[in-house]
């Protein structure tokens, strides 16, 4: 008979926002009347921007018509959507990306999950704790992780992130090949100066390690010193992988479009000890098994870029920040300890003495008809805290911080 992926059967439980989901449809069907309010899980609440909107009513119109019509597009983005990103995102910042080396994909979830597959089985993996479960999960899917056990995985270096050392993470202390860096940071909405991502640059530069660098929430730093590209960081060409998303950006959580920069200088050993383009690696995976983001998506992508959607975009953002303040203000007005809420959507708060994160996210279903994250759930140091987003309307934003005041 034929046989499975054993790697399978070791992952705890369900994937985390997916048992969520399954607490409060119980709980909904239980309660029919509640109005529940969700702040748990990062999707977003506000329509996509009027400059995104005409782009792919255009484009749509085009693949209508036989001269403009497109079938298969390149496997790595159209010349218009890349070179947006290049200039955009990086050139803006006095920062040179090569054409070829910028990836057009359906999300960065997908990439984060999927670069994976370039590394050895044996790689030894390192993760910041807490941690978003995508870098955990898909690496114990494919054997790197080692077992469950005491909520922590055996093969896994862990990199713990709390109030005591103030969420910067200490580098490895032991071998490692890959390390996951996410800043501004899911779950604790927490920042790295660009002091502090050097740490990790000179780290990997001289260890000889990989850096996969998840910037998915760079559009909401506020502060001026903190990075947007860890390819602001003197070296970081030569080991880290950077990984962007139009899903936060742009509201493209339901759209879905991303890309990941990988520069020709990152590179990885073989069996025999030769040295291997990890650029060239992911441009035969990604020919191999995807075919491209659609060009309407592309194009309309692409408009996120053009003077009107990035003034209607940053308008979205800041409704979304503001969110964000009413938030961290309402709960340190009434006694929280909380953390993130200035440079990333998310909000992180200690939970209550002599509760459980779960015990928490129960209290706040059962008492306030609100739905969060339980900070357990982004690994062992997640204990103890809870997730806030600012992904929801203004009125129902301040509705729950109306609810959760009650409770006191």
């Amino acid at each position: 008979m034929f046989h499975i992926n054993d790697n399978f059967t070791k992952l705890p439980g369900s994937y985390l926002f997916a048992e969520i989901a399954r607490r409060v449809k119980e709980y909904q069907a239980a309660n029919p009347d509640a109005d529940i309010i969700r702040l748990g899980i990062g999707d977003v609440t506000k329509p996509l921007v009027p400059a995104v909107i005409e782009a792919m009513h255009k484009a749509v119109d085009e693949m209508g018509v036989q001269e403009t019509f497109r079938g298969y597009g390149p496997d790595f983005g159209y010349d218009f959507l890349v070179n947006a990103i290049r200039e955009g995102d990086y050139a803006t910042r006095g920062i040179d990306i090569a054409y070829d080396e910028v990836f057009v994909s359906d999300g960065a979830k997908c990439d984060v999950g999927n670069i994976q597959e370039l590394f050895s089985d044996d790689a030894v993996i390192a993760v910041t704790d807490p941690v978003y479960p995508v870098y955990v999960d898909s690496n114990a899917m494919a054997g790197r992780a080692g077992d469950y056990v005491d909520d922590k995985w055996s093969r896994l270096v862990y990199l713990p992130c709390n109030a005591g050392n103030g969420f910067v993470p200490a580098v490895p202390d032991c071998d490692v090949d890959v390390l996951y860096l996410c800043y501004p940071n899911n779950p604790t909405g927490t920042v790295l100066t660009k002091e502090q991502l050097k740490v990790f640059v000179d780290w990997a530069r001289e260890h000889g390690a990989i850096i996969i660098y998840d910037a998915a929430y760079r559009a909401y730093v506020t502060q001026k010193d903190i990075p947007l590209s860890i390819y602001e960081i003197e070296g970081a060409r030569e080991c880290a992988i950077e990984c962007n998303s139009f899903s936060k950006t742009a509201g493209f959580t339901g759209t879905r479009c991303a890309y990941t920069v990988i520069p020709h200088e990152v590179m990885g050993l073989a069996a025999d000890g030769s040295k291997v383009s990890l650029n060239a690696l992911w441009k035969r995976r990604m020919a191999t098994k995807f075919n491209g983001v659609s060009y309407p998506i592309q194009r309309a992508a692409a408009a996120v870029y053009s003077p009107e959607g990035q003034a209607q975009i940053k308008e979205v953002i800041a409704g979304y920040m503001e969110n964000a303040r009413i938030i961290r203000e309402s709960l340190m007005a009434q006694g929280y300890e909380v953390f993130g809420g200035i440079n990333a959507p998310y909000i992180w708060l200690k939970v209550p003495e002599g509760m459980t994160s779960w015990a928490f996210f129960d209290l706040l279903l059962d008492k306030c008809h609100i739905v969060g994250t339980p900070g357990c759930g982004f690994g062992p140091s997640g204990e103890g805290y809870f997730r806030l987003t600012a992904f929801n309307t203004l009125e129902l934003t301040k509705k729950a911080m109306e609810r959760i005041s009650a409770l006191k």
